[in-house]
C-alpha cells in the first residue's frame, strides 16, 4: 500500500526527470521502472530525513550512471539551478523559520487561483495529478503547467522578498 502511494505521488516528477536527462520516452519509461524495482531495496540502505530531495538525488545518479553507461560519456555535473530542484519548493518535507513561512504564506497569496490551488492540492494535501484533475476540472496538461508555474513563481517572489529584506538589513545597519 505505501509503495504504491509513492509510486502514484512520486511518478511525475521522476519521469521528468528522467526524461530531462535522458532525452527520450522509453530510456525515461525505463529508468522510471528500474528505480522503483530497485527502491524497495535502497531505501532500507538509508537514514531519509527528507524522502523527496532522497529520491530526487537518486533518480539523478540513476540516470546519469545510465547516461555514462550507455553512451561513455563523462561529463561535468548539470547546474541545479538550470534544471528544476525538487529541493527548493517542497513545503512540507522540511521544517522552515518563521521568516521562510511567512515569505511562502506571502508568496502562496500572490499566486493566481488556478496555481495556488493545485499547489495545495499537490504539496499539502497530497493529492496526485490525477486526483487534482477530478477535484478541479482542469486538464492533466494544465495541472502539471500550474504546479510547474506555480513553483517558479514562487521561488521567484521568495527570491525578491530576500533581497528586500537584506537590503533592509544593510539600510538599517548603515543608519
Amino acid at each position: 500500500m505505501y509503495f504504491h502511494e509513492l509510486f502514484r505521488r512520486y511518478i511525475p516528477m521522476l519521469y521528468g526527470l528522467c526524461l530531462k536527462y535522458l532525452g527520450n520516452e522509453p530510456d525515461a519509461q525505463d529508468a522510471v521502472m528500474d528505480l522503483f524495482e530497485d527502491l524497495n531495496q535502497k531505501i532500507t540502505n538509508y537514514e531519509i530525513s527528507n524522502f523527496h530531495s532522497w529520491l530526487y538525488t537518486v533518480a539523478k545518479n540513476h540516470c546519469l550512471l545510465k547516461i555514462r553507461k550507455d553512451k561513455h560519456v563523462f561529463f561535468e555535473d548539470i547546474n541545479e539551478s538550470v534544471m528544476e530542484n525538487g529541493d527548493f519548493f517542497t513545503p512540507l518535507d522540511e521544517e522552515k523559520t518563521n521568516e521562510e513561512k511567512s515569505a511562502l504564506d506571502y508568496c502562496m497569496a500572490k499566486l493566481g487561483s488556478e496555481q495556488r490551488t493545485s499547489i495545495e492540492y499537490f504539496y499539502y494535501e497530497s493529492k496526485s495529478y490525477a486526483d487534482i484533475v477530478s477535484l478541479t476540472g482542469y486538464t492533466l496538461e494544465k495541472v502539471k503547467s500550474y504546479i510547474q508555474n506555480g513553483k517558479r513563481n514562487l521561488k521567484n517572489c521568495i527570491l525578491r522578498l530576500r533581497a528586500l529584506n537584506e537590503e533592509q538589513r544593510v539600510q538599517t545597519r548603515n543608519t
